[in-house]
């Protein structure tokens, strides 16, 4: 059927959100995530914050049990609203071992991403991510469930034709897979903590030193983008964003849209080859 003026409508953001959370070691990425309604990890690095209890499948290994616990969210009778990916830095390592398990076009396994040859091994983990990413959308669209991942971050050397290079935090993923995984997301968050210089008087003739000073309990969001760092969100969240240790949720969550009803018929998430 052809499309018709009378087919317009209008449109809004009501989906439940998508949302990578990256930022240093230690900052509270987990806590935040934590926060989120009745939400659900699939951890793929160990460890859990001293200060938190999560709902949790535990430790996943490898590729096929992040893909099967999934399944068993997509499949199973339960309540949780958020899924929440501990880190899709470490799941980046799931994903070039599960590369490597399945081999090249002759069924040929290999040791490493790189024995493919010719950045051959990073072309093959994408549609390897995109199992995953298929995984979250359905969750998302059949099961109402929120999307969180988490990232760590890396401060990179950023070479920008139209002026001189200079450093930026950047999500800690390959290129290849970091343009594919963030490209969909409704948002993608800097966590900071908050640091004030402070210039004192330092020992010998005419000499000064700056000594940082900022709070334990004080994080800071950076929600859009600037030459320092990656960020973007499609929700009108201010560029800056203050909050207390274990009450980001309650200041996003403004921001963010309600939650909708599920849809009850879905494809069924594919497990890995």
């Amino acid at each position: 059927m052809a499309i018709q003026l009378s087919d317009l409508r209008t449109m809004r953001a009501d989906k439940p959100p998508r949302i990578l959370i990256y930022g240093n070691e230690g900052v509270g990425k987990t806590t935040l995530a934590s926060e989120f309604p009745s939400a659900v990890f699939l951890q793929c690095e160990e460890g859990t914050p001293g200060e938190v209890e999560l709902n949790s499948f535990g430790f996943l290994p490898d590729f096929n049990s992040v893909i099967e616990a999934m399944t068993a969210l997509y499949d199973g009778e339960h309540d949780h609203k958020t899924l929440v990916v501990d880190s899709v830095t470490a799941l980046q390592a799931h994903i070039f071992a599960e590369v490597c398990r399945r081999g090249d076009e002759h069924g040929n396994p290999k040791a490493r991403i790189e024995d493919f040859g010719y950045g051959k091994g990073y072309a093959n983990a994408k549609p390897v991510l995109r199992e995953f990413q298929d995984g979250c959308d359905a969750l998302r669209r059949d099961r109402g469930m929120s999307i969180v991942l988490i990232a760590h971050s890396v401060v990179t050397t950023f070479n920008d034709p139209e002026t001189q290079a200079y450093d930026r935090y950047e999500i800690d993923m390959h290129k290849q897979l970091n343009g594919q995984l963030t490209r969909d997301l409704d948002a993608i968050l800097l966590l900071k903590k908050p640091v004030n210089m402070k210039v004192e008087d330092g020992k010998g003739f005419n000499q000064k030193r700056a000594r940082a000073e900022g709070s334990a309990s004080t994080i800071k969001i950076h929600a859009v983008g600037k030459p320092a760092f990656v960020a973007k969100n499609r929700y009108g969240i201010p560029a800056e964003l203050m909050f207390n240790r274990g009450e980001g949720f309650a200041a996003l969550s403004q921001y963010l849209p309600a939650p909708a009803d599920a849809d009850a018929n879905a494809e069924p998430i594919k497990n890995a080859a």
